[in-house]
């Protein structure tokens, strides 16, 4: 689509388990004074979603514009039972092509793609400072640290919330950290970025650079003023928080303990939330740095900045934790906010979009054509008042983390929201009457014409994206509908 002026740069700045809510006008008193002001600055999309709500896959979906079931990662690379460890570099991503067209193409932070391959295999040149993928890169982190009077291998933390499993086995959900700030990886990840963005300011040719940092993800670990800052005497119970799972599929009751976390009460909650928050303004402070160089080395008027997380987090939302085979807005609907060239200032979208949108998006911004197998689409369109891009409704995915196969597919429209479940009950929820999902209606007579127009509308969408159990979710809802009663 034509524009008035088209970026030459752009800069991706991507969290992980960013919930929606912290970065809303209407969400927590979370501060988050950098990511306002980039709002003010451009658009924020009001209805982001993710296509699927796991690290590895979603974040192959941000690469090549494709649902995880056309990019084969469909759980994290990590585990043991990965169906696929890494993503096929025979796949077009972004940063592939943007690099085949000119762009340099650089890269800090979480990667969590492949086991084996690093962002220098998708047309990025691998600034480090990653979660697992390479020994030399991570030694970087420990310098800065050493060179701040820390000691990498002696750092006790205080105040820790564990989940505890039936056999016993825990881990770290949150806790504050006696680290300086400046010895955080977070505030190291801001340095890289920083320093990758005064080098770009000196190049001739266009850049693209993505910073990902690894929080607010758990474990939240948060170092003062931070781990103070939100009282938990004063975070309100979130309404959710008064889910007893009747009428739903007993998977989502069975994950409280299979997270561990069935023991936990809204105290201990609440304190872990005040370390989530704390966590998420640590980041954001970060990206005020981030944006204040990009202002101190002139590179605004021709920069596209992106603002997104791979997917949410549960923070004690239906009293779970992390996230799993549950399709609720805490881990589906994400933040997402852009400013730049061709970006009106201070406006809200309230249209559909994907996480994997982004794709087409940066291939649009540098006019680079967009390859076959795309099932994303630029968010350019929408970048005005008309009505041109938009959806009636946005789908995802999921297939089992380290559980094992689980299948899930969802539809989302402004209103409602349906949810196939293969193994179990599927689910239907009015999120203008219930926007806490506390009350499965799929089977309530009043909506049975609007359930079977979202299962209408989802076996459509399964079958122009080649969805592979589309046949058998066909004969099933076939089947569920011949049941019931004329």
């Amino acid at each position: 689509m034509p524009r008035h002026h088209t970026p030459d740069n752009v800069l991706l700045l991507l969290t992980d388990q960013e919930r929606y809510d912290v970065t809303a006008p209407t969400g927590p008193p979370v501060d988050t004074a950098a990511l306002d002001r980039l709002c003010a600055d451009g658009v924020r999309f009001t209805h982001a979603y993710t296509p699927i709500s796991i690290c590895s896959s979603a974040r192959a979906s941000l690469l090549t514009g494709r649902y995880p079931h056309n990019h084969g990662l469909l759980n994290n690379v990590h585990e043991r039972d990965a169906i696929q460890t890494d993503l096929s570099t025979s796949i077009p991503t972004f940063g592939t092509l943007l690099r085949e067209a000119g762009y340099n193409n650089s890269y800090v932070g979480k990667w969590h793609v492949g086991r084996d391959a690093t962002p220098a295999d998708f047309g990025f040149d691998y600034l480090g400072a990653s979660d697992a993928h390479d020994e030399h890169l991570e030694a970087g982190l420990r310098s800065h640290r050493e060179e701040r009077g820390v000691d990498p291998d002696d750092v006790e933390l205080e105040d820790a919330i564990y989940n505890r499993h039936g056999d016993g086995e825990e881990a770290l959900i949150s806790a504050r950290t006696p680290l300086p700030v400046e010895a955080t990886r977070p505030y190291y990840i801001a340095e890289r970025t920083i320093d990758r963005l005064e080098g770009a300011a000196g190049e001739d040719a266009p850049f693209f650079h993505r910073s990902d940092f690894l929080g607010p993800h758990h474990p939240y670990v948060v170092p003062e003023p931070y781990a103070s800052k939100y009282n938990p005497e004063d975070i309100e119970r979130w309404p959710s928080y008064q889910e007893t799972f009747a009428g739903k599929p007993q998977v989502q009751e069975n994950y409280l303990e299979y997270r561990g976390v069935d023991h936990l009460t809204w105290d201990e909650w609440a304190e872990a939330v005040s370390m989530y928050f704390g966590f998420v303004d640590l980041i954001d402070d970060q990206i005020g740095r981030i944006l204040d160089a990009v202002e101190e080395h002139g590179l605004r008027d021709d920069l596209l900045v992106v603002h997104a997380s791979d997917h949410g987090d549960f923070t004690g939302n239906h009293r779970q934790f992390n996230k799993g085979p549950l399709m609720y807005e805490d881990t589906y609907r994400i933040p997402l906010m852009m400013r730049g060239p061709g970006v009106e200032a201070g406006r809200e979208c309230d249209a559909l979009v994907s996480l994997m949108d982004l794709m087409p998006t940066f291939l649009d911004a540098a006019d680079v054509e967009e390859p076959d197998g795309v099932d994303a689409r630029s968010l350019w369109p929408l970048l005005d008042d008309s009505a041109n891009g938009r959806r009636e409704a946005i789908f995802a995915e999921y297939h089992g983390d380290e559980m094992g196969l689980y299948s899930q597919r969802m539809v989302r429209t402004q209103r409602y929201k349906y949810v196939f479940n293969a193994p179990d009950v599927d689910e239907l929820y009015d999120l203008e009457r219930d926007p806490h999902e506390l009350q499965n209606l799929v089977d309530h007579p009043e909506y049975e014409a609007e359930r079977d127009r979202l299962r209408g509308l989802l076996d459509e969408w399964m079958t122009e994206t080649d969805d592979p159990i589309q046949k058998w979710t066909s004969r099933h809802l076939e089947s569920d509908a011949a049941d019931r009663p004329p």
